[in-house]
C-alpha cells in the first residue's frame, strides 16, 4: 500500500529528497505522495519529524 501524508504535515521538505522514486513533491499547502509511484518503501516515514507519513 503506498503512503501518504497528513495534515499535521509542516512543508519541512524532508521527505522529499529521501524517496527513491521522486514519488513526493509539494502540494498547494504540503507534500503529496503520488500514490502510483510509490514502491511503499517506507523511508519517507523514517526521516518525518512530525510523524505525518503513515502507510495507506
Amino acid at each position: 500500500m503506498a503512503y501518504v501524508i497528513s495534515d499535521s504535515c509542516v512543508s519541512c521538505g524532508t521527505c522529499e529528497p529521501e524517496c527513491p522514486v521522486g514519488a513526493i513533491s509539494q502540494g498547494d499547502s504540503q507534500f503529496v505522495i503520488d500514490a502510483g509511484a510509490c514502491v511503499s518503501c517506507g523511508t519517507c516515514a523514517g526521516v518525518c519529524p512530525t510523524g505525518a507519513i503513515s502507510e495507506e
